[in-house]
């Protein structure tokens, strides 16, 4: 990223599933951030219960609203100079665009700020070496 920190970040919620560590990267998001959270069409509790899985302190989340009218809501609510959506489709680039964020694709994003994807992190454990199983 480009180390602006008067910026509010949006992960689509499927977007942050492709990274390998969701909480390391909203923990190194925080440095470079002012307000962070998740976004998606998916009921709250989906949201929460991913969230809390990974250790994810969120400053807002889309709740029982859909993405465009969150994203509109968060713009209101949260005063910076930036709103940048992180998503993982085309959808989500239109989506963007639609209520006035910046839009990055998760890997883009993920290449900007040296996080690791999800299929990267599953790729180089393959390349390890194979755990016995017949261990007792």
């Amino acid at each position: 990223m480009n180390g602006d920190s008067d910026m509010t970040l949006a992960f689509e919620l499927e977007a942050l599933k492709q990274l390998a560590s969701p909480e390391s990267v909203f923990e190194d998001a925080r440095g470079w951030t002012e307000y962070i959270g998740v976004v998606s069409e998916k009921p709250t509790y989906v949201v929460t219960n991913f969230t809390r899985k990974n250790r994810i302190r969120q400053d807002f989340f889309s709740g029982p609203r859909g993405k465009a009218e969150s994203l509109e809501g968060v713009k209101n609510q949260f005063d910076t100079d930036r709103y940048v959506f992180v998503g993982a489709d085309e959808e989500d680039e239109a989506l963007a665009d639609d209520v006035g964020w910046e839009y990055l694709a998760v890997d883009d994003a993920a290449e900007a700020a040296e996080w690791v994807l999800a299929t990267t992190a599953g790729a180089e454990e393959d390349d390890a070496e194979p755990v016995r199983d017949d261990w007792p």
